[in-house]
């Protein structure tokens, strides 16, 4: 990101307003552009060069070619290392990473071993993503790591597995609607893995408690209350973005089947397939990721009382605290 780029005069977060949903749309949608895979090695010391010139005071003002750069190394670098994130796990490759596995996931007919073969491969990815894009000041330890992996693995294939040989042995359900609960479960196999993934992995925040800072962006103690609240809503995050891509193309397809597919070869189905979840993917993943932003504020009466009744650096009552989700 432009942040690892050093120098005394901070950076806009974003040309959007992120307190309002239409900004923190835009801004996920620059930051999830595919366009930005282009991006070279001269391209991204051209963008440093300008980040660097703002940063030092030597540019005064933002303008697009700031902002271009800004995307560029936003969609491309660590934050904190500065290094270039390998091609496949960058957020502007978000959507192409997960559209393999997508489609072998919402393929429909598989069978057990094709079930967990593709709910193994949907967490290896994220596996892979989380670690390179993970925070390097506080890194997870590689048991902590195959812990999360293998607890994911195990929910996702547990869910998928056992749905799968449910579905059918519902009684006083219709074919049709067995067909559609049979085409939605890997949706809550994927649901399932994430919400275990984040609890996993950010399991130390709910019980250490993260960071507050006052509105000058000074350290006012930590909170448990408000690490919980930033872990929960980022649990329920991966349920809002794994919603459009992992429910809209299935039920389309049941209705295409049932319609222009009818008798259409399984090569012609498979390309149909993904082009819903490309198209879905590309459409709704800015207004799922935009849901809740990732610096929230709270009012100090809702957290510990040992942060009440504090005073910032200018002698004033701090009423508000503020706190990175994460993602």
């Amino acid at each position: 990101m432009a942040s690892s780029v050093p120098g005394p005069v901070p950076l806009p977060e974003s040309r959007y307003n992120l307190s309002t949903y239409w900004g923190r749309v835009r801004h996920c949608s620059e930051i999830a552009d595919p366009f930005m895979l282009f991006t070279t090695k001269a391209d991204l010391d051209k963008a440093r060069g300008i980040i660097s010139a703002y940063r030092h005071g030597e540019l005064k003002h933002t303008t697009p070619e700031f902002w271009h750069a800004k995307k560029q190394l936003d969609s491309t670098v660590h934050p904190d290392t500065g290094e270039t994130v390998l091609l496949p796990f960058r957020m502007s490759c978000c959507v192409l990473s997960n559209l393999v596995v997508t489609v072998g996931m919402l393929t429909p007919g598989m069978g057990t071993f094709g079930t967990m073969f593709w709910q193994w491969a949907n967490q290896s990815l994220n596996v892979a993503v989380n670690s390179a894009n993970a925070n390097k000041s506080h890194p997870m330890s590689t048991q902590q790591l195959i812990t999360n992996y293998t607890m994911a693995v195990t929910a996702s294939c547990g869910v998928a597995v056992g749905l799968n040989k449910l579905v059918p042995r519902l009684k006083n359900l219709s074919a049709n609607t067995k067909l559609i609960l049979g085409r939605l479960v890997p949706f809550a196999a994927v649901v399932s893995a994430g919400i275990v993934n984040v609890f996993l992995m950010r399991g130390d925040e709910i019980r250490k408690g993260i960071t507050v800072y006052d509105k000058h962006g000074d350290d006012v103690g930590k909170s448990k209350k408000a690490a919980f609240l930033a872990v929960g809503e980022t649990a329920l995050s991966r349920v809002i973005n794994a919603t459009p891509i992992m429910v809209i193309p299935p039920l389309l397809l049941v209705k295409l089947q049932k319609g222009v597919l009818k008798g259409k070869s399984m090569g012609v189905q498979t390309v149909a397939n993904l082009g819903l979840i490309l198209a879905t993917s590309f459409a709704a993943l800015p207004f799922a990721l935009a849901v809740f932003p990732q610096y929230q504020s709270i009012h100090v009466n809702k957290l510990e009382k040992e942060l009440c009744g504090k005073k910032d650096k200018n002698g004033e009552p701090i009423d508000k605290v503020y706190f990175n989700r994460g993602i």
